[in-house]
């Protein structure tokens, strides 16, 4: 088995849910207190020991590449102002890890976006992480699916436990517990209805897979809107071997809507060395009764 060193970030959407933000700036940049959602990807990964990171792009998602290159008109002018901590920090980003950009010429769903990167990946296991999903954890999500991967040898997706209510929202596997928190993928559904739902284990924007997930997926006709789904190429992957879910460990935000950006903001702001104290008093002058009125 092949070591597992590369990971696929699909960054090629319109961000519809977070217009008008997203018009002019990819949804990838924007931040979360003074950080962008994709910068936490990488962080992710880099502290997951991995070394390459294949963005899967779209007309005007330059500026996502941007931001990891490097810009010596501005670390001239930190140095000059003495700001060495802001030039070590702008200076680390380049470094971070190696970025290899391929692009997604229309957008034809997340499966199609893994397939537009199969030249790059080839025989390879990797990671996909989807930048909408942020995950607070001490060890990072990805790491902790790697460790499965590496231990089981097997296709390992992040799965979460959702309110049963809210199973219609997601995709949902049908379990066989392999130990506490692991589970054997027997089956999996999108966005069921309640009573349709197998479990309340809800797929997350986190995936460990093998190089057989190309063929899969070229074996995947579009659902709908023409769209190629990446779940939908896993569950053909059930029949040839078996697929984990792992529960990880960590707080989960869907950073790419209103109330979960909003809430990422809130709580990464609370512990915030700069923001927290000011943003902590601000919270608690708060009269909700006589504000929202």
């Amino acid at each position: 088995m092949k070591r597992l060193r590369k990971a696929l970030v699909p960054a090629g959407g319109f961000g519809t849910r977070m217009l008008p933000a997203t018009k002019a700036v990819p949804k990838e940049l924007l931040p979360i207190v003074d950080k962008p959602l994709i910068q936490f990807i990488v962080e992710e990964l880099v502290e997951s020991g991995f070394e390459e990171l294949v963005l899967v792009t779209g007309r005007q998602k330059g500026s996502i590449e941007d931001h990891f290159d490097s810009m010596p008109e501005l670390e001239d002018l930190l140095a000059a102002k003495g700001k060495t901590d802001l030039l070590r920090t702008m200076q680390a980003l380049s470094k971070m890890i190696r970025i290899v950009s391929v692009r997604q010429p229309y957008p034809l769903g997340l499966g199609h976006a893994v397939l537009c990167a199969k030249s790059i990946l080839k025989d390879e296991p990797f990671a996909v992480l989807l930048p909408d999903d942020l995950i607070v954890s001490k060890k990072p999500c990805i790491g902790q699916l790697a460790d499965v991967f590496n231990e089981f040898g097997r296709p390992v997706i992040a799965v979460l436990r959702v309110p049963d209510d809210d199973v219609m929202h997601y995709g949902i596997i049908r379990p066989r517990t392999v130990r506490e928190g692991l589970h054997e993928v027997i089956d999996m559904i999108e966005k069921p209805p309640r009573e349709q739902a197998y479990s309340n284990l809800a797929i997350i924007g986190r995936y460990v897979l093998p190089p057989d997930i190309f063929s899969a997926l070229e074996e995947t006709t579009p659902g709908a809107g023409g769209e190629i789904q990446l779940t939908d190429a896993i569950k053909r992957m059930l029949g040839r071997g078996s697929v984990l879910g792992l529960e990880y460990e960590g707080r989960r935000f869907d950073a790419g809507n209103k109330p979960g950006f909003v809430k990422a903001n809130i709580y990464l702001g609370l512990r915030h060395p700069e923001v927290r104290e000011e943003l902590l008093s601000f919270i608690q002058t708060l009269d909700l009764a006589s504000d929202l009125a």
